[in-house]
């Protein structure tokens, strides 16, 4: 599937329990498995291209894998030299995790993906992790995979971070766990905090204290997690704001993770007006719930706080920022240049195809809310710039370009779309 054409949509009403698994905690569940003592029971875990790599990953690593469909069952005695290559294929999350992970880890990796990975920046991890004493290298003097790792002894560490990113942090906390004394990691604002709530409940000896969170090294092994993956917020935001742009429209996503920090777009998209509330249904590793979303007439607005909790989600955002009365304005927001694409100047030429007046910065752009007009998008092999301009098409219709990318993280997103509008196959 190359291309699809993605027809206007009238007023939908939807109840939608199928919102793909959260991609995040899945790629955690797969690593954090092999820290523990044990089988770690994993239901509702994202079988898509990403996440099934860091399964596929943590088996050449030397876990032993159960999957009866239902349930996957993950035990390991310790992380294992491999002879294969390990592929992360379009994961940042993957890539930059295993590295922490296995800086300490006694034996010789090698992490590649795809060629849209390949070209991502690495730096931000292998440069930290090198500085209390891993052994990374790569293209460009590290920066680019291939990355190469040779398992070191690591020293203890009070790192400050100059971005506020869950996968740096996520990688220096894993390398922690393995340090020679207790180590303190700081950024500059709180990015999502997966890794050390999931790690916390199973064990591991760490404190948050505001911006700054303290890490113990294991003194034994962790306990196996127990847990079922929520649905992804990311994805479910799709959704959500295709019932926000479509008039007389609502949907009730449930199932997902209220977690603070993965739930600011929905509040972004509530304080340009729309009709949103939440319902908490559980809260054992995290807070899950449902997320009602009703139309209403968007205004714009200004967003510039807590970037790195919807950074994922600022595509789709700007769908709503286009349907909006007003100009929008994103800032701060530079880290979106390194994602799967560009994705400023994606998202930015996409809207202006789409007949939007928008202005481009290097840390954002504004977008002059006005009338969305059909057109045909290149998604660049980016999932979440494909999904947003399908989503724009509910308003105008809309052909968007290389779709196959969806698959590594929502791959039932297309048979969802189906149940507001038609959808063809180019």
């Amino acid at each position: 599937m190359s291309s699809v054409k993605v027809s206007k949509a009238a007023k939908f009403s939807l109840r939608i329990s199928e919102i793909a698994p959260d991609k995040s905690i899945s790629h955690r569940c797969a690593m954090f498995a092999m820290l523990a003592d044990g089988t770690s029971e994993i239901t509702n875990f994202l079988r898509a291209e990403d996440t099934l790599n860091s399964l596929q990953i943590v088996k050449n690593l030397g876990a032993t894998v159960e999957d009866d469909g239902m349930t996957i069952k993950i035990s390991s005695d310790g992380i294992k030299e491999s002879s294969e290559i390990l592929d992360c294929g379009n994961s940042g999350t993957g890539m930059r995790l295993f590295c922490g992970l296995l800086s300490s880890a006694e034996g010789h990796f090698v992490l590649t993906g795809d060629e849209y990975l390949r070209r991502r920046p690495m730096k931000r991890v292998t440069a930290p992790l090198r500085d209390i004493g891993a052994k990374l290298d790569g293209r460009n003097n590290g920066d680019l995979a291939p990355i190469s790792i040779r398992g070191a002894s690591l020293r203890a560490f009070n790192y400050e971070s100059k971005i506020a990113s869950a996968q740096v942090k996520s990688a220096m906390i894993l390398a922690a766990l393995r340090a020679d004394g207790e180590c303190s990691y700081k950024e500059p604002e709180l990015s999502r905090d997966h890794t050390e709530r999931m790690l916390k409940g199973m064990g591991a000896e760490i404190e948050v204290d505001g911006l700054t969170t303290k890490i113990k090294p294991m003194k034994k092994l962790l306990s196996p997690l127990k847990i079922r993956v929520p649905a992804d917020p990311s994805s479910a935001f799709f959704f959500g704001v295709a019932a926000a742009i479509t008039p007389n429209s609502d949907v009730v996503l449930e199932g997902v993770t209220l977690n603070p920090t993965r739930i600011e777009a929905f509040e972004a998209l509530r304080r340009m007006g729309a009709d949103i509330r939440y319902e908490t249904t559980d809260n054992k590793y995290e807070p899950i719930g449902n997320i009602h979303v009703k139309y209403s007439l968007l205004k714009a607005i200004t967003v510039e706080d807590n970037i790195s909790w919807l950074i994922d989600e600022l595509p789709a955002l700007s769908i709503a920022f286009a349907c909006a009365e007003g100009v929008s304005v994103v800032k701060n927001a530079e880290e979106l240049r390194v994602k799967e694409s560009d994705r400023i100047s994606t998202v930015v030429n996409g809207l202006r195809a789409c007949g939007i007046e928008v202005d481009e910065v290097h840390d954002g752009y504004s977008v002059k809310g006005s009338e969305l007009k059909a057109s045909t998008i290149n998604s660049h092999g980016d999932h979440r710039i494909a999904m947003s301009f399908m989503i724009a098409g509910l308003k105008c219709g809309m052909e968007v370009e290389d779709v196959e990318c969806v698959n590594t993280s929502f791959p039932n997103f297309f048979e969802l779309l189906q149940k507001i509008t038609k959808i063809q196959t180019v």
